[in-house]
């Protein structure tokens, strides 16, 4: 009897301890669940206990059971992640994000140049396909760009649009084709003593070639004019061909000037309607700054075509007077080949200097030949650094390496014709393109000010239940 409160008192003892543990760990649970999920090596976690088997569907005998799969609220929450045994995959970057900077910009600039590039091919074989009513149209533009100012004149005199129009139409009509037959005249009236100067000039240059420090032989002066001769003979099928079509030539160009003469009428008359109906077709977005644009392009092309036509008037004059002085035959058509050509910048010059130094050499001998050419050159300066400069001004300066290249791309594309076109066309990009840029810089400026200027919102009431 006299153990029995000892036993009781260890007994008490061992369940306070136990309490006092079931205290500590609660506490410690409690503390893991604030701080978060313990995350437990996969390896070194004991292994979990097997679930109790679920009854699953019933099975024959030698066939396997069907999976079921699984739905509702037994279905996984979460794809399970790999085995730590997996191999590492790295993701593959985005090939955008592959390529360099440098290259995407190059790839970016090529394409749209190729599509500039086809646009312009297209253009182009356009253009050589109906380069007749193009030329037509654009010789129109130019002789309209010479005469309109005529008919403002006369507008402003009170003379009604129409009869304005007609008058200086007919009047410049009519001086092209006097000027046209007196050349034609001047040429056939000249043509029996052009022959024989020609002939003696030929002479000439055979005695010269003769006494020559070339030391040229009579033999082989005279082998050379047969070769040219039997050469002549062996291509008569083919100069009668040319000749035949020359006369294709002949045909299409009186069916250009005829356009042409009908295109100038209508510009001169309705060019502001006309002007209008273009604009029609620009999409609004460009509408202002093409219409700003068209004025400052046709001024530039009416200073381009008067003052090619006064340049190209006083060289005439100039070089005329000099090879009628020096005895040159056929002074006055040398003086209008002048004219025409020099509507050619800088290439123009040159084949009608060399036109009239080949006649004055065949002609009259090589002195004057030279003399000849001394006039020629003295002209082509003056002209290329006092009368282009002073008469044209800086309407249409373009630099001379441009005016190069556009006469010969003119002049691939489209022949004398392309050649003509091709600078005031250039000077007319230039002027356009210049007056575009300055539009959109003074309308992003006009945008920033106005930003800076505007007033700030006010802010706006929110309504509420209880208005």
């Amino acid at each position: 009897m006299s153990r029995v409160p000892s036993l009781l008192g260890r007994l008490g003892a061992g369940l306070t301890r136990m309490g006092e543990r079931l205290d500590e760990r609660r506490a410690e649970a409690e503390a893991d669940a604030e701080a978060g999920p313990v995350v437990v090596d996969p390896a070194m976690a004991p292994p979990a206990a097997e679930p109790p088997a679920r009854p699953g569907p019933k099975t024959t005998e030698g066939k396997s059971p069907v999976p079921v799969a699984p739905s509702g609220d037994h279905a996984p929450d979460h794809v399970p992640p790999p085995p730590s045994y997996a191999p590492a995959v790295a993701a593959r970057p985005d090939p955008v994000l592959a390529v360099p900077w440098s290259m995407r910009v190059a790839a970016e600039v090529g394409w749209r140049l190729l599509v500039l590039a086809g646009t312009l091919y297209v253009l182009t074989q356009v253009i050589s396909a109906i380069a007749l009513v193009v030329l037509a149209f654009v010789a129109a533009l130019l002789i309209t760009a010479l005469l309109q100012p005529t008919v403002a004149r006369l507008k402003r005199m009170g003379l009604p649009r129409g009869v304005a129009t007609a008058v200086t139409a007919i009047s410049g009509f009519v001086v092209m084709g006097l000027v046209g037959w007196f050349v034609v005249w001047q040429v056939m009236d000249n043509l029996d003593d052009l022959s024989n100067k020609v002939r003696d000039g030929i002479e000439e240059l055979k005695r010269w070639a003769l006494n020559s420090p070339f030391h040229v032989t009579e033999d082989q002066i005279n082998q050379i004019a047969k070769n040219l001769s039997d050469t002549i003979g062996a291509n008569t099928n083919e100069i009668t061909s040319a000749g035949l079509q020359g006369v294709t030539v002949l045909v299409e160009v009186l069916t250009g000037i005829l356009l042409a003469m009908f295109s100038t009428l209508f510009l001169l008359y309705d060019g502001p309607k006309i002007w209008q109906w273009v604009l029609k077709l620009v999409p609004a977005a460009a509408r202002p700054g093409v219409a700003g644009a068209g004025p400052k392009a046709w001024r530039t092309l009416t200073a381009y075509v008067r003052g090619t036509v006064i340049v190209a008037l006083i060289d005439a004059i100039c070089i005329g007077v000099g090879i009628y002085f020096l005895g040159v035959p056929m002074a006055v058509p040398l003086a209008v080949f002048i004219f025409l050509f020099a509507f050619i910048p800088l290439v123009g010059a040159v084949i009608s200097g060399a036109l009239a130094v080949v006649v004055a050499l065949v002609t009259d001998g090589v002195f004057n030949a030279l003399m000849v050419l001394v006039v020629v050159l003295a002209v082509q300066q003056i002209e290329g650094h006092v009368l282009q400069p002073f008469i044209l001004g800086r309407a249409v300066r373009v630099h001379p390496l441009a005016v190069v290249l556009s006469v010969a791309a003119g002049g691939m594309v489209a022949g004398i014709g392309g050649a003509v076109v091709a600078v005031p066309l250039v000077a007319v990009t230039n002027t356009v393109v210049g007056y575009l840029r300055a539009y959109a810089r003074e309308n992003a400026l006009r945008s920033a000010v106005a930003a800076e200027e505007a007033p700030a919102a006010e802010p706006v009431p929110v309504a509420t239940d209880r208005e």
